[in-house]
């Protein structure tokens, strides 16, 4: 009888490890794409590594309120024309760009530097929050009607207690580009064949504070999603905004504090700048 339950007890713990070990490896995958950020030489090379094709379906932590330009830049010529293009340096007469954009510096730019894109690229836009739905395969189309050919900008805030690592997983159709702080860390013109499915498992570099994440897609035709969501033990160990926000005017209450917090060796900006 004790010979009999050891064995039952030591098959019980074993199998508790195993569940305790895949559940994470479910949740985030394999990290296939590491030693980041890409170089500026690199910046339109596609990401290397063998697509994953993993599905992220039953993730529950996908990210669906993001702050950005409330049109897409219409009539592309498609995403491989489009995407060398910065389009918000375009947009702006220069005041603003791509790079610039994915740090605290350039998101406070955004309350006073509005994008006004040529007529027939969606003219002049506003900033706004939106709230996106990760099973919809359609859901990186805007209000402006534009169902084709466009590029979308999406902006989060992710505030980080500390310096860390952490692993990204992007969907997305078509051509994908995220920046972080100021840097690239993703480029892919291949779509990932459904609004929760991921190729690439990317370890990105975190750091205390605020850290601004820019998410960019080309689009050419058919479905047109974007999709992101970080690995268990990020999502556990900090806060993503927009949460409660529903505009820009309480997006920047609501990150107030995560901005005030400085991360070393970055552009930051302190909210009593900002309320100047």
């Amino acid at each position: 009888m004790k010979k009999g339950y050891i064995i039952v007890l030591v098959s019980a713990i074993s199998f508790g490890l195993l569940l305790g070990f895949s559940q994470p490896i479910f949740a985030i995958g394999k990290v296939n794409v590491d030693g980041g950020p890409i170089p500026e030489a690199d910046w339109m090379v596609k990401v290397a590594g063998a697509e994953l094709s993993e599905d992220h379906s039953g993730v529950d932590t996908w990210i669906t309120k993001w702050y950005g330009p409330d049109k897409n830049y219409s009539n592309n010529g498609g995403f491989a024309a489009s995407a060398p293009k910065d389009l918000i340096d375009l947009g702006t007469g220069g005041k603003l760009n791509q790079l610039e954009l994915s740090t605290v510096n350039g998101l406070l730019k955004t309350k006073n530097t509005n994008i006004v894109w040529e007529d027939g690229n969606g003219g002049a836009t506003e900033w706004e929050v939106f709230e996106i739905e990760p099973a919809n395969s359609h859901n990186m189309q805007k209000d402006d009607g534009v169902t084709d050919n466009f590029d979308s900008y999406w902006i989060c805030v992710i505030e980080a207690k500390k310096d860390m690592k952490a692993v990204m997983s992007p969907a997305h159709d078509d051509h994908a580009q995220i920046w972080i702080n100021g840097e690239k860390w993703y480029n892919n013109p291949t779509w990932t064949g459904a609004a929760q499915q991921v190729d690439f498992n990317i370890e990105v570099e975190l750091v205390k504070g605020a850290n601004v994440v820019l998410f960019r897609c080309g689009e050419s035709g058919g479905d047109a999603y974007i999709n992101l969501h970080f690995d268990d033990d990020t999502h556990k160990a900090v806060k993503y905004y927009p949460d409660k926000s529903d505009d820009q005017d309480s997006f920047f209450k609501e990150v107030a504090g995560a901005l005030s917090v400085e991360p070393e060796d970055k552009l930051t900006t302190t909210w009593a700048d900002i309320k100047q």
